[in-house]
């Protein structure tokens, strides 16, 4: 089972450390908002190796960025051009040697740092070094073109990693600009502009049209249209009415509203989102750690190699030239680089996470995006998951009463409830009650309402509040399958009402398409167990089980799981599902209409609520692991055969750049692939 961290607060690193945040945009936890960071802060960030580099943060990175690579690149073809065409009779000795320093020094020199840097932490075998090395060796033998070279297009690989992982972090980072920067709240008769922060609950906001929602809370005027793609990654217009929830985030596109706050904003939809998001890259997938342990024995033994391989023809070689074989041990370590390695591979799951993000998905972790592509069994929760959650009244059967007079009275009943069944039954009788007066209200636990209405004593609930009266009632209501709300009035029988969840558009489509590819599909409910088979029956799923507890469910997960083979993911959007989503291997929570606990615990949260989307988050899994392995057999591939060749003296150092640099490139470009697929 994954070790899973509740919270999810904080970015890890190898030994356990807690680091920084894994995003160039560092977010308060207690405010939502971007720490205040240094300008170098804007460079930094990690690769899969643990080391820094220096990019740019921004998608549109300026001249700035590209000069120095600019300028070795002039000052490179320059030299060249000296050496085999123009040959002017300056251009020897002391000049040329100043002049390809003049030129390795803009894209070789912040490289360089980089080694100190790494050297100072007792990392000494980095891609860093490797460069380092094999440059200003190339330098010592008088390869000078071929040492510029080598660290121009290392510089040009880095130029091109960045813009690959901006692209990667696009649908990502549009989530961070869609913070919202201020509230304009309700205070004193008043409208005043004031940070989201500074809002407390049961505060009212006003959202204009084209605004966006500053925070989490329930709607007060009769209703408007508002977009939800940043949230749920769906373009389609939401409508939301009176006392519906907002959530912080979506833009109010129809008029001006107002919305009593119902939560501040470091605990708003949004900005667990963005918690979720930026902490995504801080738990590896077991094929980044591999990479990340192999590199760090790979690199070091091909030092060794190198170093064997300059001094040992000495006691074999009958002419050893001392340069010449240097030349090869230079080649050889220009191509053990493992950049190819540390970049793609990572870039690959970030692009993974970056697209499942676009399509409404939210991984907390390349770990879990992974485990996902091993997904072989399914449980899903029913109410809320494959069922809207939205009870509809179906049939009103009376005894007695015209069946408007008796769901009026059931109605008025049940109106002092806040149960959804009993919601259900009011939203069906409409205004008809609004005034209606009913007294002597009680509440019986475990079986419904007993109250007083019009002179009338009324019982309205589960057949267990008759017998608890003695009232007998039509054997006919023990068939019914569906939820059923039966009613005595003066102690005899009345009719009952029968109330149904309605299945989400999406769900038969999405088991149909879960039964291609996962062998195990199960469902839970606490729902009784003849509502369950009917709906399981629509669905064509086997096992299904009603009548369950949050502690029954638990038990369920607990028998798939013996069987060690399986790797089980739960979907649900409960709180009395968070213990079950912590148990899975992998906790789906729906996200839209999810609970706090749910979503806290699960490992990859469903913005849109639609089932089909955890297929989709298969399909996403399956297609980063295939880029991935793609690029680590494309890289392995290609330097085992120029380290074969280089060794014998058959590759020059332009065969090494591309052994190192040009496969870091096409494994780059491999990786965010992914960005442009459809799923």
């Amino acid at each position: 089972m994954i070790n899973k961290d509740p919270n999810h607060k904080h970015t890890y690193d190898q030994k356990g450390n807690i680091t920084c945040c894994t995003l160039e945009e560092k977010i308060d936890r207690k405010t939502g908002k971007p720490h205040a960071h240094s300008k170098n802060d804007e460079h930094n960030h990690k690769d899969g190796d643990d080391h820094d580099h220096s990019h740019e943060s921004e998608e549109g990175a300026d001249l700035k960025t590209y000069l120095p690579a600019i300028i070795s690149f002039i000052l490179l073809m320059t030299g060249i051009a000296f050496d085999n065409w123009l040959k002017p009779s300056f251009f020897k000795d002391y000049i040329q040697l100043g002049w390809y320093i003049v030129a390795y020094l803009p894209v070789g020199l912040p490289v360089m740092k980089d080694a100190v840097r790494a050297i100072r932490k007792g990392e000494i075998f980095t891609e860093f070094i490797l460069m380092t090395i094999a440059t200003v060796g190339a330098f010592f033998i008088k390869e000078y073109p071929e040492g510029v070279a080598v660290m121009l297009f290392y510089a040009i690989g880095e130029l091109f990693q960045s813009a690959a992982v901006n692209r990667a972090k696009r649908s990502i980072k549009a989530l961070l600009d869609i913070r919202p920067d201020k509230a304009n709240v309700l205070r004193n008769g008043l409208i005043t502009e004031v940070s989201p922060d500074n809002v407390q609950v049961n505060e009212i906001i006003q959202v204009k049209a084209g605004e966006k929602v500053a925070l989490d809370g329930t709607m007060q005027s009769a209703r408007s249209s508002f977009n939800t793609a940043a949230l749920t990654g769906e373009s389609k217009p939401t409508t939301i009415k009176e006392g519906e929830a907002v959530l912080a985030g979506m833009i109010n596109i129809d008029k001006v509203v107002e919305i009593k706050v119902t939560k501040v904003f470091g605990e708003s939809s949004l900005a667990r989102i963005l918690d979720m998001v930026q902490n995504a890259g801080s738990r590896k997938a077991q094929t980044e750690l591999f990479i990340r342990k192999f590199s760090k024995i790979y690199t070091p033994f091909v030092v060794l190699m190198a170093i064997l391989l300059t001094l040992l023809p000495y006691l074999f070689v009958d002419q050893y030239v001392f340069s010449q074989w240097l030349y090869r041990a230079l080649i050889f370590l220009v191509i053990s680089c493992p950049c190819a390695l540390v970049i793609s591979i990572p870039l690959g799951y970030f692009g993974g996470i970056g697209a499942a993000s676009r399509n409404g998905i939210l991984f907390k972790g390349s770990n879990y995006l992974d485990l996902m592509n091993k997904v072989n069994a399914i449980v899903m929760d029913k109410t809320g998951t494959l069922t809207k959650g939205v009870f509809k009244v179906q049939e009103v059967n009376a005894v007695k009463h015209s069946k408007e007079e008796f769901v009026s009275m059931v109605a008025a009943v049940e109106s002092q409830s806040n149960h959804p069944i009993a919601k259900a039954i009011v939203e069906y009788v409409g205004d008809k009650i609004k005034n209606v007066s009913v007294t002597n209200v009680e509440e019986i636990s475990g079986h419904g309402l007993k109250a007083s209405y019009q002179g009338a004593v009324i019982l309205a609930g589960n057949t267990k509040l008759l017998k608890k009266f003695n009232i007998t009632y039509p054997a006919e209501v023990d068939a019914v399958t569906d939820t059923i709300v039966v009613a005595a009035i003066n102690n005899e029988y009345a009719g009952y009402i029968t109330i149904a969840d309605e299945l989400k558009e999406d769900a038969k489509e999405a088991v149909s398409e879960m039964h291609k590819s996962i062998p195990k599909i199960v469902m839970l409910s606490g729902d009784k167990q003849s509502v369950v088979d009917k709906v399981a029956k629509v669905l064509n799923i086997q096992d299904a089980f009603g009548n369950l507890l949050p502690e029954h469910k638990v038990e369920k997960v607990e028998e798939l799981k013996k069987d060690h083979a399986r790797v089980v993911a739960f979907v649900g959007d409960g709180i009395n599902d968070a213990p079950v989503l912590a148990l899975s291997d992998i906790g789906i929570a729906m996200g839209g209409l999810g609970s706090d606990a749910a979503i806290e615990t699960a490992d990859v949260v469903i913005q849109t609520d639609q089932p089909s989307k955890i297929v989709t988050a298969i399909n996403i899994s399956k297609t980063t692991k295939k880029i991935v392995w793609q690029n680590i057999s494309l890289a392995f591939g290609v330097k085992v055969v120029v380290l074969a060749l280089g060794a014998g003296g058959l590759a020059t150092m332009w065969e090494a750049v591309f052994a190192d640099v040009g496969v870091a490139l096409l494994a780059i470009l491999n990786a965010v692939r992914i960005q442009k697929m459809k799923f």
